[in-house]
């Protein structure tokens, strides 16, 4: 999914090979500097992966959540259709939280 933004791989850090000059830098600092990048390079990709499938979850819940209102929606429109009388506030309220009793599991 973000693959195609990140232009560097943790095996592409690891790899790289730098020119020394006279006047260059210690290979050995670099190398350090590197191995920081390439562990915390893996963790972001670690972080995107986690956060991508938490959101696809999250997804899923909505729909199912809005198929559940849409079914009771349905309902109450059957059950005012059917009865002819009007469904009150504290009906209403009565069976939001019954709703939510089921959808969270709470008793």
């Amino acid at each position: 999914m973000y693959q195609e933004r990140i232009l560097l791989t943790n095996q592409e850090i690891l790899d790289k090979e730098f020119k020394i000059d006279t006047r260059g830098y210690r290979p050995q600092e670099v190398d350090k500097f590197l191995d920081m990048i390439i562990r915390d390079y893996g963790e972001f990709m670690k972080i995107i992966k986690e956060l991508d499938n938490e959101k696809n979850e999250l997804i899923e819940d909505n729909m199912q959540l809005k198929q559940e209102i849409r079914r009771i929606k349905t309902q109450i429109d059957v059950l005012k259709e059917g009865t002819g009388a009007e469904i009150t506030n504290s009906d209403l309220l009565r069976r939001l939280s019954n709703l939510e009793k089921i959808i969270y599991g709470k008793e």
